[in-house]
């Protein structure tokens, strides 16, 4: 899958409420972008989050990644020990860095730990990110003194070993912008404090990831910035991809560029956001997807919810392409063992099978949008005053002729126009009687 994501935040501790105690607030925009990356991150649900900090064990000439299977922090040296973190790491893709690494002479590795706990560098992020998901394991990389390029080509073995085990991934890269922005901050002030933090967002902005290369590295250091080589990894990772860029915030209230920006592949953005709205959907999109492209039945991913697995209900999926109907094939009552089963069968009709349209091709991938409608039991009604249009489904019945709409349709507005479309799916003539029945649905989309 790849990386879906990268996201370029600081790591001020006082955004930490514990921390700053409700001084926090000075810098309610870095806050706010905060809340943004996370809810991000949840609705991507990564296996992995890549975390790059340069407040971990860094080298002069060695890029060092956090070894063993766990680690552990707290906030203690900020006043606050009772913000604390155990994460697991994903130890077979820094297996797979390392390894990487050395077949290739790459001055990067797990040898030279000299602090197991976690640094504030990744535990700031961590805090927002954990309110709003957890289930990920962690890789944490440090930088180093070696060059811009250095830190590029890292970030490219990186994704060729993402890539390689076929993660989700998302990429953090740590780091804050210039120290020294005002005569009271922790560094003073320097010209070249504003000047780094202007060019370093108008460079987002502009959405070249490979432009981070060519800043003057005597502006890196006069301007006392702390993340520039953690972004520059960032660019190796996402290099040879076309990216959106979607800068957030800028803020240096207490002398301190904080900087945000969320980082998207062009090409998979689109399903990268969709595979996290919804599992139901999700697990519709995957099954089009391998199918056309691969013309093989998937089966279900082990990580669908358990609902997924365990209930039996009718379930149609429908897909549009740039608003317009592409395909739409469904079961009234169950027809597998499971709700998955159901949904794999029928994104397989709706996308290659519906007879009123050809097959989608693979060059239509990227345009769909799918929905699932999971239906409700079925009900014998006496009249059409029972039916609601938006609530209510209808089956339309004469004979061994049935048709079914579903409810809350764009352009379906009364149960009349309901009846009438369910009768020509059916072919049944508006002269002809029908029994009705309704039933309610839960879509997914």
């Amino acid at each position: 899958m790849s990386i879906l994501a990268g996201y370029i935040v600081p790591h001020p501790p006082l955004a930490v409420h514990e921390v700053g105690r409700g001084d926090e607030e000075a810098i309610r925009a870095t806050l706010d972008s905060y809340a943004k990356v996370a809810e991000d991150v949840a609705r991507l649900r990564p296996d992995t989050i890549i975390i790059t900090s340069p407040h971990t064990v860094m080298y002069s000439d060695y890029f060092h990644i956090s070894p063993g299977t766990a680690a552990y922090g707290d906030f203690g040296s900020f006043r606050a020990p009772q913000v604390t973190f155990d994460i697991k790491y994903d130890t077979e893709l820094v297996s797979e860095i390392g390894h990487r690494c050395f077949l290739q002479d790459f001055p990067a590795g797990s040898e030279g730990e000299r602090d197991k706990t976690l640094d504030h560098g990744v535990m700031v992020p961590l805090y927002f990110i954990d309110k709003a998901y957890r289930d990920y394991k962690l890789v944490r990389i440090g930088l180093s003194g070696l060059s811009l390029e250095a830190h590029r080509n890292l970030g490219q073995i990186i994704k060729a070993s993402v890539d390689s085990l076929g993660r989700r991934a998302v990429f953090v890269a740590s780091g804050d912008l210039s120290h020294c922005q005002k005569e009271d901050g922790p560094y003073g002030y320097k010209p070249e404090g504003p000047v780094y933090d202007k060019q370093l967002m108008d460079t987002l902005r502009a959405g070249d990831l490979s432009a981070l290369l060519d800043f003057d590295e005597e502006l890196l250091e006069r301007a006392e910035e702390c993340g520039h080589r953690s972004f520059c990894i960032m660019a190796g990772a996402f290099e040879r991809e076309k990216v959106d860029i979607n800068t957030l915030s800028h803020e240096a209230t207490f002398g301190v560029g904080y900087g945000f920006a969320i980082i998207k592949p062009t090409d998979k953005s689109k399903e990268a956001e969709n595979v996290g709205d919804d599992p139901y959907v999700a697990l519709a999109r995957y099954t089009v997807e391998r199918y056309v492209r691969e013309r093989r039945i998937p089966e279900a991913p082990a990580d669908v919810p358990e609902e997924l697995k365990t209930r039996r209900a009718g379930v149609f999926v429908s897909i549009h392409e740039n608003g317009l109907l592409r395909g739409c094939i469904g079961t009234i009552s169950a027809t597998c063992d499971n709700i998955a089963e159901e949904i794999i069968g029928n994104a397989i009709s709706a996308s290659t099978k519906d007879p009123r349209f050809r097959p989608i091709e693979e060059e239509e991938l990227p345009y769909l949008d799918i929905s699932v409608d999971v239906l409700g039991d079925t009900e014998d009604i006496a009249s059409e005053r029972e039916l609601d249009p938006k609530r209510y489904g209808v089956i339309v019945t004469n004979g061994i002729r049935r048709g079914l709409l579903l409810p809350n349709l764009d352009g379906v507005d009364t149960v009349a126009e309901q009846i009438s479309i369910a009768r020509q799916k059916a072919g049944i003539r508006p002269s002809e009687t029908v029994s009705l029945q309704r039933f309610e649905v839960v879509r997914h989309e």
